[in-house]
């Protein structure tokens, strides 16, 4: 079963600790929904998961097991910050190549699919700057489908969508969940998830 521990996590940006003896056990299937004001540490803490910032201290375990290669771990995750890593003047298709080929070759029909599940195949051949920033989630999302990982790390990402487009976010997140994934989000939006495959942590700023 996929699981996901962290314990006695501590985080520096610069000289400020941001996060102190943080700790959590997530299993397989549920996802966990960080809450906290600006500067408790939220975004500091998916990123340093994703290993975007070095930690002081802490021990991670994955599916049990303090990863031997924590690049293999980082392997199994998907990463979506507040601004899609989208670049400009690629399209759609070519950002999702682009993306894929850094992990793994690509498999012929994946990126249309992904494309048309998340509803992005009418401005798919335009480039990402002509793009609203709801369009350009919408891609990202497509990235996170064509990743095929079971760790989903997501910073506020009901950011800059309609109502649609919150409804299609909650049914890839449940559609993740039910495969046994994980998804760990920093938001204050109520997703519309079954609370029983809800957790909650809550940071506090320090001082």
């Amino acid at each position: 079963m996929n699981t996901l521990s962290l314990s006695n996590w501590h985080v520096f940006r610069g000289e400020r600790q941001v996060l102190r003896g943080v700790g959590f056990d997530l299993q397989g299937g549920r996802c966990l929904q960080v809450l906290g004001d600006n500067g408790s540490g939220k975004t500091t803490l998916l990123r340093s998961i994703a290993g975007l910032v070095p930690r002081e201290a802490g021990e991670l375990r994955w599916c049990g097991a303090v990863p031997a290669d924590e690049g293999q771990f980082h392997a199994d995750l998907g990463y979506l910050g507040h601004d899609p890593p989208l670049k400009a003047d690629l399209d759609a298709r070519e950002n999702l190549a682009f993306a894929l080929r850094v992990r793994r070759p690509v498999v012929a029909g994946e990126i249309d699919a992904a494309l048309a599940r998340v509803g992005a195949q009418a401005y798919a051949d335009r480039p990402v700057r002509t793009l609203s920033a709801g369009q350009r989630r919408r891609i990202a999302f497509a990235a996170l489908l064509c990743f095929r990982v079971p760790l989903w790390l997501l910073d506020e990402p009901t950011t800059n969508l309609d109502a649609a487009g919150i409804a299609l976010l909650r049914e890839l997140m449940d559609e993740c969940l039910a495969r046994g994934g994980l998804v760990v989000t920093a938001t204050h939006q109520d997703l519309g998830l079954d609370p029983r495959r809800l957790d909650r942590l809550a940071l506090a700023v320090l001082r």
